[in-house]
């Protein structure tokens, strides 16, 4: 059973009550896995995403899978393939309304209809580490809203990244 919207309207009140909470989740935690792991947890609870997960950088052009919620995912993404390698490959935030009209969309799930991947930065913004990436069940679930607060989330994550081991 899917989770279970937990608003119904004003989405950026609930990215403000998020960002502190989500700052705290993280603080002084040593393990990435667990800081990546909570945030995936943290943002399917909250919004009732289809899938919320990470996807980290090997030393081989490929996006790793690591932590997320959700259906069994995609192992391995090459950069610039797929929304999330086209995040990773570019630098910039994806919003992808129809994953259908996606070129190189990768169906990792068919239930998958709309995602918002956002690049994780380094603290600096001089490598990128991962993506974020987050599926919904629904058309067009993302907008400016979500990728302006998604931002300033991963940019969280990745000082706690840094800090981290």
């Amino acid at each position: 059973m899917e989770p279970e919207f937990y608003f119904q309207g004003d989405k950026t009140a609930v990215y403000r009550q998020l960002l502190p909470e989500l700052e705290a989740l993280v603080e002084g935690v040593p393990y990435r896995v667990s800081i990546l792991a909570n945030a995936a947890s943290a943002l399917r609870q909250t919004f009732g995403f289809f899938w919320v997960g990470f996807y980290l950088a090997g030393d081989d052009e490929t996006l790793h899978v690591g932590p997320f919620q959700g259906d069994v995912a995609c192992m391995l993404i090459r950069k610039g393939r797929g929304v999330c390698g086209t995040a990773w490959a570019t630098g910039e935030t994806q919003v992808v309304p129809d994953v259908e009209q996606f070129p190189g969309h990768i169906a990792c799930s068919s239930r998958s209809r709309s995602e918002i991947v956002v690049p994780l930065y380094t603290p600096d913004r001089s490598h990128i580490f991962g993506v974020l990436d987050i599926d919904s069940d629904r058309p067009a679930a993302f907008d400016d809203t979500d990728r302006h607060y998604l931002e300033q989330a991963c940019a969280i994550l990745a000082r706690h990244w840094a800090a981290a081991r």
